[in-house]
Order: structure tokens, then sequence, then C-alpha cells
């Protein structure tokens, strides 16, 4: 029976993605990449606690799993993530409730 769970070993396979669609995986690296980029108007501590937040957001464990590390290593402190992963809960909420104003409107035109 196979099992079906998160582990950090599956990010290994990812040169499988490099072997079998080389041209998108080169872009996406490329693209990818860019989070580290020093000497844009966000600093590497901010993009990090942003990609923490986006990580939890989307609930990607690997991404969770990067950022955090990634995020300590640039300076961030346990609170700052903290508070990155309530503004990510906040959005999301909010992004939940909004998206029932649309339900209402599909309620009263139906």
């Amino acid at each position: 029976m196979t099992k079906h769970y998160h582990t950090p070993q599956d990010l290994e396979r990812l040169a499988e993605f490099k072997e079998l669609a080389p041209h998108e995986f080169q872009a996406f690296a490329k693209f990818d990449g860019t989070l580290g980029h020093e000497g844009g108007a966000i600093d590497h501590l901010h993009r990090e606690l942003i990609a923490v937040g986006v990580a939890i957001s989307s609930q990607c464990p690997y991404c969770i799993q990067i950022h955090v590390i990634q995020a300590k290593k640039a300076g961030a402190s346990k609170a700052q993530i903290a508070e990155a992963t309530l503004v990510a809960a906040a959005l999301g909420a909010g992004a939940a409730v909004t998206h029932g104003t649309m339900a209402f409107r599909i309620y009263d035109e139906s």
C-alpha cells in the first residue's frame, strides 16, 4: 500500500522535473530564485516573512519548512513568524467573508 504524506525527501525529486520538462523547470527556477534577490525595495528578511505567510496560506508544508528556515537565517524572530502566520490567517478569513458577498449575489441572481 502506498503511503501518502509529506516528506522532505520529496524535494529530492525536483531533479525529475528538470529532466522531464527542462525549459519549464528552468523558467520556474529562475523566477523562484528571485525570492533571495538583494537590492530590491524589499529586503531579504521581509521577502522571507512574506513567503512564510503565503506558504501558510497556501498550506504547502515544503514551502513552510523552507521559508521558515530561511526567515530564521535572515534574522526573523519567532514573534515575526507568529505575526506573519496571523496576518496570513486574517487575510484568509477576509477572503472567505468577501467571497460570501459573492455567494449573496449569486443567491439573489438565481
